[in-house]
């Protein structure tokens, strides 16, 4: 019972957590901090006594460590780390000499952070190294060490700079082969999720909230089989050779896996699978799949037919699937290195051209705006407005979304001073209670970082409650002002996201559509030409890839602020891109050179169709369309794959500007209609 509540666990984390790659990150920043503080006290008790801003910037810079470096390899990490910890001790050493003429000291500190922020044109290690000056300063601004305390306030920096090192490099470091088996162990386990739902679903009624779980299901393996295909090292130009690579055998593994899955949702939902067979698949139970077998091919003509062999497609996939991870490295990972980061810069552009410089430009004055406004609060605490509004801007990539990561640092925000006034007043004065309830907190709040930022914010503001109350600063006017001086940095990155070079969430929505529909012009365009195998996968692979970046950059248009009539239209007008590109992959998976009659004519209606849609842009996510009528329809997905994969990207396209006078129609008809014209 033990080691199956252990594996359960497993499951669940792999589940929620591909390649456990959060619970990594979250552990590495947290132990970082711990060691750099323990350190720091060592030296402190046995060297020399050290200043709050050693310790201020040992914790913020293992923070920065574990979050902005993200070179690939170690000695790259390790040259990233040390000129982040130069340029971390050169800016304190400014703001420490500057600290006598606090004016001059501010704009000194605008200066900072516009080159902070321009350094992200340089890739990966501008951005981090960006990082570790712009907080080092709003450091050494905050606790104010005076020139002489600057030999002193090094060991900060320096302690958090070796120490992460060594905790990613040593304690907890990347391992591509692991990463790989840990990612596909994560697709098993949301296959499995999907499964369990099916199961629930056998020989009932699919309501609207089923077919909503379904699809988060689908949404949630989709992100495990990304993650996965990205740990998987592809030749030059991302074509294998032949399906002799052990790596290729495992890409068309996790490929037939994803379809597998899509495919048993897609059609269960028109016809709910016999609890037998879903059972059977979940428990590999080979004789009974073998009836089942025996039975689709009796009713092949039926949309229950369909539905069974799409459910014994996943099963075979996820038995295929189940003996890559049992076999691990014995058979697959043997002969798959690990690819090699090849250090190569980025292309620098210093226009106005560069999204990333216009960030910077917008982050700089949303900073001043902040700082002007956050005096006028406080004189000492004005540098939480500053961090705001520059953190405002991180990973955003419109102003709906700088919008919406300002509501959520908002909200986290007083949220989290909330319940951290209550612990830090239930607490006071147990430092042996408080310390690991704050440490609890710092790897919860890493944890989540990448799905929720408001609650990591939620999560350090505890935090800060908890160190204010453990030495003795606590108050009710200093956590109001902590409120005050966010909101107004938040105001401000808002108010400046949409009034200086404001980028659109439909401009950006444009982009990523743009994207998506060359990516399926490329594979038609392919077909057309002949090609098939592993080329037709990896161009699908393409368009899975465009798909995400389509719902990300769509997804201001259907938060909760937005008009409350948009968020249906908006996750209509996915679903739809959803669709089509599902049928991609199924025409990519089972297209064979001149297997499909009438291809010619199909491939020309589907680029017609392309060419009308796509110079359109974000337009169709703001059009009401009619409900498709699906009952009682069944796909032929096991036989004329490739034609039927052709027909519904069709009708999926045409359902995006559907004619006034032409409903949209379901996946039957449209199949119809392609036989009879």
């Amino acid at each position: 019972m033990h080691l199956s509540s252990k594996f359960q666990f497993r499951d669940w984390l792999l589940a929620n957590d591909p390649a456990l790659s959060r619970l990594r990150m979250a552990t590495r920043v947290t132990l970082t901090i711990v060691l750099s503080v323990l350190i720091l006290l060592a030296i402190q008790a046995l060297i020399a006594p050290l200043p709050r801003a050693a310790f201020g910037l040992g914790i913020v810079l293992s923070i920065e460590g574990g979050v902005a470096v993200r070179d690939k390899g170690n000695s790259r990490q390790l040259v990233t780390r040390l000129l982040g910890c130069g340029a971390s001790i050169a800016v304190v050493g400014i703001a420490a000499g500057l600290e006598d003429h606090r004016f001059f000291s501010d704009l000194v500190f605008l200066a900072v952070i516009a080159l902070a922020s321009a350094a992200r044109v340089f890739g990966p290690r501008g951005f981090a190294i960006g990082m570790f000056a712009f907080t080092s300063y709003f450091m050494g601004a905050y606790f104010q060490p005076s020139f002489a305390e600057l030999p002193e306030v090094a060991f900060g920096p320096i302690v958090a700079v070796l120490v992460g090192h060594v905790v990613r490099a040593v304690l907890l470091p990347d391992d591509g082969r692991r990463d790989l088996l840990r990612s596909l162990e994560s697709v098993r386990g949301r296959i499995n999720q999907i499964l369990f739902k099916l199961a629930a679903l056998a020989g009932g009624d699919v309501g609207d909230d089923d077919r909503q779980e379904l699809r988060q299901l689908e949404d949630r393996l989709k992100e495990a089989v990304l993650m996965a295909e990205t740990f998987i090292p592809r030749p030059p130009g991302g074509v294998f050779d032949g399906a002799a690579d052990p790596a290729a055998e495992l890409a068309i593994r996790l490929f037939d896996a994803h379809l597998a899955a899509e495919s048993a949702i897609v059609l269960s939902v028109q016809s709910p699978p016999p609890f037998a067979l879903v059972h059977a698949v979940i428990e590999a139970d080979t004789a009974e799949l073998a009836r089942y077998e025996g039975m689709a091919e009796a009713i092949k003509d039926q949309p229950q037919g369909e539905t069974m062999r799409a459910l014994l497609w996943l099963g075979e996939a996820r038995q295929q699937l189940s003996e890559v991870i049992n076999q691990g490295q014995a058979h697959f990972f043997s002969s798959i290195d690990a690819a090699e980061d090849t250090g190569q810069s980025p292309l620098v552009d210093f226009s106005l051209a560069n999204p990333l410089l216009r960030a910077a430009l917008q982050i700089t004055i949303a900073a001043a705006i902040a700082m002007s406004f956050g005096l006028l609060l406080s004189r000492e605490r004005w540098f939480w407005a500053v961090l705001a509004s520059f953190l405002v801007f991180t990973n955003t990539n419109s102003r709906g979304d700088t919008a919406m990561k300002a509501l959520s640092r908002s909200l986290g925000t007083v949220l989290g001073i909330a319940m951290g006034l209550v612990l830090a007043t239930l607490i006071s004065g147990q430092s042996a209670i408080a310390i690991p309830v704050a440490v609890i907190c710092i790897f919860l709040a890493f944890y989540f970082l990448q799905v929720s930022y408001a609650t990591m914010t939620f999560f350090i503001s505890i935090v800060l409650c908890l160190v204010y109350g453990m030495t003795g600063v606590l108050t009710l006017d200093l956590l109001k002002l902590r409120i005050g001086e966010t909101m107004i940095g938040a105001a401000a990155g808002t108010a400046v996201a949409f009034l200086v070079f404001p980028t659109r969430t439909r401009g950006a929505l444009d982009t990523a559509l743009d994207r998506w529909f060359l990516s399926l012009r490329a594979l038609l365009d392919a077909i057309g030409e002949g090609k098939s195998g592993f080329e037709l996968i990896a161009l699908s692979q393409r368009i899975d890839a465009c798909y995400r970046d389509v719902t990300v950059a769509a997804r201001p248009l259907g938060s909760s602020w937005s008009v409350v009539t948009r968020p249906g239209q908006i996750r209509q007008t996915l679903a739809i891109f959803l669709s089509c590109t599902y049928w991609a992959r199924i025409l990519a998976k089972n297209y064979e050179a001149t297997a499909v009659t009438d291809q010619e004519k199909l491939i020309a209606a589907d680029l017609a169709l392309i060419a009308d849609a796509a110079p359109r842009g974000s337009a169709c996510f703001f059009i009401k369309r009619k409900a498709s009528r699906t009952t009682g329809r069944h796909l032929p997905v096991s036989r004329e794959g490739a034609r039927v994969g052709l027909e519904m990207i069709g009708s999926a396209l045409e359902r995006l500007y559907p004619q006034p006078d032409v409903l949209p129609f379901a996946p039957g008809e449209a199949i119809a209609r392609s036989k009879q014209g």
